[in-house]
């Protein structure tokens, strides 16, 4: 079964010697800080990292309307489009400015426009990984504002560290870093073909 974001923040705050919540409306502290630390807590580790799994690469449609004299074309951003990371037109990463909800750009009409964005995905789809490291942050403010233990708070900080460490190594791994040599494998296949037939001809002989 997925997590909630009630789940996440229950299991930061056992790790804290507090108690559970079942929503962000109830009268107890736990409710009250949980509320106002859990969507900014995770809104900053998303924009750590280009997330493999909160990324998107969307076409930007034109917006009818010219920006100011700088720029060429303007384009509208998908409304969950949480942060950008890169603005390609073909294969070229291309120059830009963000303003609110559009970009501008020098680019043509005829131009197809991608963005490489992140977005805020639902918690069920949250690999282990960065459930565990959210979990942590989350534990090192618990600590402080519930626990009022800061040495507690320290120590899940450093935690926190180090599973961001190790989530950034994983999420990584879900990228293809180097272009496969597809004549590699070709020449390797007629190699093996060409073996195959000397040896039948040295059978045959």
């Amino acid at each position: 079964m997925a997590d909630s974001k009630f789940d996440i923040c229950n299991k930061a705050l056992v790790l804290v010697g507090a108690n559970i919540i079942s929503s962000f409306s109830q009268n107890s502290t736990e409710s009250i800080v949980a509320n106002q630390l859990y969507e900014s807590t995770l809104e900053d580790l998303l924009t750590r990292c280009r997330w493999r799994f909160s990324a998107k690469q969307v076409q930007l449609s034109k917006n009818t309307e010219n920006p100011d004299a700088r720029y060429e074309s303007s384009y509208a951003l998908p409304s969950d489009a949480f942060m950008i990371h890169t603005i390609t037109v073909g294969d070229s990463v291309i120059i830009y400015d963000r303003y609110g909800q559009n970009i501008f750009t020098n680019t043509s009409s005829s131009d197809t426009v991608i963005a490489d964005y992140t977005f805020q995905p639902s918690e069920s789809i949250f690999p282990p990984y960065f459930k565990q490291t959210l979990v942590f942050e989350l534990a090192s403010l618990f600590a402080g504002a519930i626990a009022r233990n800061d040495q507690l708070s320290q120590m899940y900080e450093v935690r926190a560290a180090r599973q961001l460490a190790i989530a950034k190594s994983i999420d990584s791994q879900a990228q293809t870093t180097k272009r496969v040599d597809v004549n590699r494998f070709r020449n390797n296949r007629n190699r093996t073909s060409l073996n195959e037939e000397e040896a039948q001809h040295f059978v045959q002989t």
